[in-house]
């Protein structure tokens, strides 16, 4: 069995001490393939060199919302430059922040613009972070025509109205840790009525670790969890969930 994390940060601090064996333990779950989210300043290198020490380790490189104030000139050039490398897959993860108060909400709008621009100009798919800001990030999707190039609507917390019309843009959505708790409702709700061939799976570790070690830090080899709970809401075994979900980030990500 194969399981693809389409979203984790290895190279957070939270993993200083003990990286190598957490990728390991993702690698002895069938962890096949992940993509690590290089989203500033500081973590765009530390990115890069993950995906370049390990074959089985991708990159996505971009601005995050809550960092936007601090893009600066020259800074968009340096992520078209990287889209050039073989082992970066997306630009990302980009969007809207509305929850966390650090980047005033005209700021987030232009840098999100400029990205989703500049993946149009490159041909590269996106992956948008999207928190409490779903009526703008939708807006701002077809105002820029992502449609375009698609991409992933990661840790997707949206409803079912907000999801199908991100999927009429062409966008995969990627469910996480949340599909594992007992009262998410929604979630589950949009998982179950999201179609198999744009479905993906992703940890988002360190962050929203999965059942049952939820309140912990979270690593790659979770995602095995995610799958488990997304092939119970579908009605599937775990094994077709796995290959669907796998192929699915292959063909977006355009890995060959």
């Amino acid at each position: 069995m194969q399981l693809f994390d389409t979203h984790t940060h290895l190279d957070a601090p939270q993993f200083d001490e003990d990286r190598e064996q957490v990728i390991a333990r993702a690698r002895e779950a069938g962890v096949s393939k992940m993509i690590n989210i290089g989203f500033n300043r500081d973590t765009i290198p530390t990115t890069m060199k993950l995906a370049e020490t390990y074959d089985y380790i991708y990159a996505a490189v971009g601005w995050h919302p809550q960092d936007a104030i601090d893009m600066r000139e020259g800074d968009l050039e340096w992520i078209a430059s990287l889209c050039s490398h073989p082992k970066v897959v997306a630009i990302g993860e980009i969007g809207l922040d509305y929850y966390w108060d650090t980047s005033p909400k005209d700021v987030q709008h232009e840098v999100f613009r400029k990205q989703i621009g500049l993946a149009r100009e490159l041909k590269m798919p996106i992956c948008i972070h999207n928190r409490d800001a779903h009526e703008d990030v939708v807006r701002i999707l077809r105002e820029e025509k992502a449609n375009e190039v698609g991409g992933v609507m990661h840790s997707f917390s949206g409803s079912w109205e907000t999801a199908k019309m991100c999927l009429d843009l062409g966008f995969h959505l990627s469910f996480g840790g949340p599909v594992t708790f007992k009262n998410a409702r929604v979630p589950k709700e949009v998982l179950a009525n999201t179609p198999l061939d744009r479905l993906l799976i992703e940890t988002d570790s360190p962050y929203l670790t999965p059942h049952p070690f939820r309140g912990k830090r979270n690593e790659s080899a979770h995602v095995r969890l995610v799958a488990e709970a997304a092939a119970e809401i579908k009605g599937i075994d775990l094994q077709e969930l796995a290959q669907i979900t796998y192929a699915n980030a292959m063909e977006r990500f355009g890995i060959v």
